[in-house]
Protein backbone atom coordinates (compact mmCIF):
# COMPACT_ATOMS: atom_id res chain seq x y z
CA UNK A 1 0.00 0.00 0.00
CA UNK A 2 1.31 3.73 -0.52
CA UNK A 3 -0.65 6.82 0.56
CA UNK A 4 0.69 10.35 -0.77
CA UNK A 5 1.07 12.57 2.55
CA UNK A 6 -1.87 13.99 1.39
CA UNK A 7 -3.72 10.80 2.07
CA UNK A 8 -2.70 9.48 5.00
CA UNK A 9 -5.36 10.40 6.16
CA UNK A 10 -7.34 7.52 4.77
CA UNK A 11 -4.24 5.12 5.76
CA UNK A 12 -6.52 4.12 9.09
CA UNK A 13 -9.89 3.32 7.70
CA UNK A 14 -7.21 0.47 5.28
CA UNK A 15 -6.05 -0.59 8.38
CA UNK A 16 -9.66 -0.84 9.67
CA UNK A 17 -10.21 -2.41 6.40
CA UNK A 18 -7.45 -4.60 6.57
CA UNK A 19 -8.57 -5.91 10.18
CA UNK A 20 -11.78 -6.72 9.44
CA UNK A 21 -10.00 -8.99 6.46
CA UNK A 22 -7.43 -10.13 8.78
CA UNK A 23 -5.54 -9.13 5.76
CA UNK A 24 -1.83 -7.83 7.20
CA UNK A 25 -0.56 -4.20 5.11
CA UNK A 26 2.52 -3.61 4.04
CA UNK A 27 3.35 0.06 2.76
CA UNK A 28 5.81 0.88 0.41
CA UNK A 29 7.82 4.06 -0.24
CA UNK A 30 6.84 4.26 -4.26
CA UNK A 31 3.70 3.73 -5.89
CA UNK A 32 4.64 1.92 -8.58
CA UNK A 33 5.25 -0.66 -5.54
CA UNK A 34 2.05 -0.85 -3.78
CA UNK A 35 -1.15 -2.98 -4.82
CA UNK A 36 -3.29 -0.02 -3.76
CA UNK A 37 -1.49 3.71 -4.44
CA UNK A 38 -4.67 6.54 -2.73
CA UNK A 39 -4.29 9.87 -2.81
CA UNK A 40 -6.17 13.18 -4.01
CA UNK A 41 -7.07 14.38 -6.97
CA UNK A 42 -6.62 12.85 -10.66
CA UNK A 43 -3.13 12.17 -11.71
CA UNK A 44 -2.14 14.33 -14.84
CA UNK A 45 -2.56 10.84 -16.21
CA UNK A 46 -4.36 7.71 -15.47
CA UNK A 47 -3.65 4.27 -17.69
CA UNK A 48 -4.49 2.34 -14.16
CA UNK A 49 -8.07 1.54 -12.77
CA UNK A 50 -8.96 3.56 -10.09
CA UNK A 51 -11.83 4.21 -7.73
CA UNK A 52 -13.29 6.95 -5.61
CA UNK A 53 -12.95 6.63 -2.30
CA UNK A 54 -14.10 9.49 -0.57
CA UNK A 55 -13.55 13.13 -1.45
CA UNK A 56 -11.89 15.99 0.88
CA UNK A 57 -12.32 20.03 0.25
CA UNK A 58 -9.08 21.53 -0.37
CA UNK A 59 -8.64 25.12 1.37
CA UNK A 60 -6.27 28.28 0.83
CA UNK A 61 -5.12 28.72 4.74
CA UNK A 62 -3.99 31.68 6.62
CA UNK A 63 -2.58 31.90 10.50
CA UNK A 64 -5.32 33.45 11.98
CA UNK A 65 -3.94 37.10 12.50
CA UNK A 66 -3.17 37.55 8.72
CA UNK A 67 -4.56 40.66 6.99
CA UNK A 68 -5.16 38.48 4.27
CA UNK A 69 -9.32 37.68 4.33
CA UNK A 70 -11.65 35.96 1.97
CA UNK A 71 -10.35 36.12 -1.54
CA UNK A 72 -11.84 35.43 -4.54
CA UNK A 73 -10.28 33.13 -7.53
CA UNK A 74 -8.57 35.83 -8.92
CA UNK A 75 -6.98 37.41 -6.17
CA UNK A 76 -5.59 33.33 -4.84
CA UNK A 77 -4.47 33.41 -8.20
CA UNK A 78 -2.53 36.37 -7.89
CA UNK A 79 -1.60 36.12 -4.49
CA UNK A 80 -0.06 32.45 -5.70
CA UNK A 81 1.71 34.05 -8.77
CA UNK A 82 4.00 36.49 -6.45
CA UNK A 83 1.52 39.68 -7.66
CA UNK A 84 -0.60 39.94 -4.46
CA UNK A 85 -0.34 40.68 -0.75
CA UNK A 86 3.61 41.74 -0.35
CA UNK A 87 3.80 40.79 3.13
CA UNK A 88 2.19 37.50 2.56
CA UNK A 89 4.59 34.37 2.04
CA UNK A 90 2.82 31.67 0.56
CA UNK A 91 3.94 28.11 0.81
CA UNK A 92 3.41 25.58 -2.06
CA UNK A 93 4.19 21.85 -2.56
CA UNK A 94 6.49 20.21 -5.07
CA UNK A 95 5.14 20.20 -8.70
CA UNK A 96 5.07 16.64 -8.86
CA UNK A 97 2.72 16.21 -5.88
CA UNK A 98 -1.17 15.15 -5.88
CA UNK A 99 -1.79 18.65 -3.76
CA UNK A 100 0.03 20.61 -6.00
CA UNK A 101 -1.29 19.28 -9.05
CA UNK A 102 -5.11 19.99 -8.33
CA UNK A 103 -4.26 23.21 -6.84
CA UNK A 104 -2.48 23.94 -10.15
CA UNK A 105 -5.28 22.95 -12.06
CA UNK A 106 -8.03 24.31 -10.08
CA UNK A 107 -6.40 27.74 -9.29
CA UNK A 108 -3.30 28.87 -11.20
CA UNK A 109 -5.25 27.64 -14.67
CA UNK A 110 -1.77 27.29 -16.95
CA UNK A 111 0.04 30.09 -15.04
CA UNK A 112 3.43 29.72 -12.65
CA UNK A 113 3.34 29.70 -8.85
CA UNK A 114 5.66 32.35 -8.27
CA UNK A 115 9.55 31.66 -8.19
CA UNK A 116 9.62 33.08 -4.81
CA UNK A 117 7.31 30.58 -2.95
CA UNK A 118 8.73 28.60 -0.07
CA UNK A 119 8.14 24.46 -0.87
CA UNK A 120 6.68 22.61 2.25
CA UNK A 121 7.27 18.46 2.29
CA UNK A 122 3.99 17.57 3.04
CA UNK A 123 0.43 18.46 4.44
CA UNK A 124 1.96 18.41 7.83
CA UNK A 125 5.01 21.01 7.92
CA UNK A 126 2.03 23.53 6.04
CA UNK A 127 0.07 23.18 8.68
CA UNK A 128 2.74 23.59 11.09
CA UNK A 129 3.69 26.97 9.34
CA UNK A 130 0.61 28.71 8.93
CA UNK A 131 0.08 28.44 12.46
CA UNK A 132 3.54 29.66 13.08
CA UNK A 133 4.03 32.74 10.71
CA UNK A 134 1.42 35.17 10.74
CA UNK A 135 2.25 35.96 6.95
CA UNK A 136 1.94 32.65 5.65
CA UNK A 137 -0.39 31.32 3.44
CA UNK A 138 -0.66 27.65 1.84
CA UNK A 139 -2.88 24.93 0.74
CA UNK A 140 -4.11 21.97 3.22
CA UNK A 141 -6.97 19.42 2.86
CA UNK A 142 -9.62 19.43 5.79
CA UNK A 143 -8.25 16.72 7.13
CA UNK A 144 -5.22 18.51 7.92
CA UNK A 145 -6.82 21.87 9.43
CA UNK A 146 -5.48 22.54 12.91
CA UNK A 147 -4.34 25.40 15.49
CA UNK A 148 -4.70 29.16 14.65
CA UNK A 149 -5.65 28.71 10.42
CA UNK A 150 -8.15 30.95 9.28
CA UNK A 151 -9.62 29.37 5.74
CA UNK A 152 -10.12 32.36 2.77
CA UNK A 153 -10.68 30.26 -0.29
CA UNK A 154 -11.84 27.23 -0.88
CA UNK A 155 -10.77 24.96 -4.03
CA UNK A 156 -13.77 22.72 -3.60
CA UNK A 157 -13.75 19.09 -3.18
CA UNK A 158 -11.94 16.99 -5.34
CA UNK A 159 -11.92 12.85 -5.17
CA UNK A 160 -9.50 10.49 -3.10
CA UNK A 161 -8.57 8.11 -5.13
CA UNK A 162 -7.67 4.16 -4.80
CA UNK A 163 -5.55 3.70 -7.60
CA UNK A 164 -4.53 -0.01 -8.72
CA UNK A 165 -2.31 -1.51 -11.45
CA UNK A 166 -4.72 -4.09 -12.87
CA UNK A 167 -8.72 -4.96 -12.28
CA UNK A 168 -9.01 -5.61 -8.63
CA UNK A 169 -9.46 -9.26 -7.68
CA UNK A 170 -9.63 -10.96 -4.16
CA UNK A 171 -8.66 -8.49 -0.91
CA UNK A 172 -7.55 -5.73 -3.14
CA UNK A 173 -11.14 -5.84 -4.22
CA UNK A 174 -12.30 -6.34 -1.06
CA UNK A 175 -10.04 -3.72 0.56
CA UNK A 176 -11.52 -0.84 -2.12
CA UNK A 177 -15.19 -1.89 -1.30
CA UNK A 178 -14.58 -1.43 2.31
CA UNK A 179 -12.80 2.22 1.40
CA UNK A 180 -15.87 2.88 -0.58
CA UNK A 181 -18.39 2.47 2.45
Amino acid sequence: MYATPAAQPWLTELYDCAANQSATLRLTDSPSDAAIYIRIGEPNVLMTPAYQINTEEILIVTHRESPIQNLTLEEARMLFAGQGDSSARVWVYASDTDMQIVFDQLVMAGRSVSSSASLAVSPGQMSDVVNAESGAVGILPRHWIAGNVREVYSLGNVPILAIVKEEPQGIVKELISCLQN
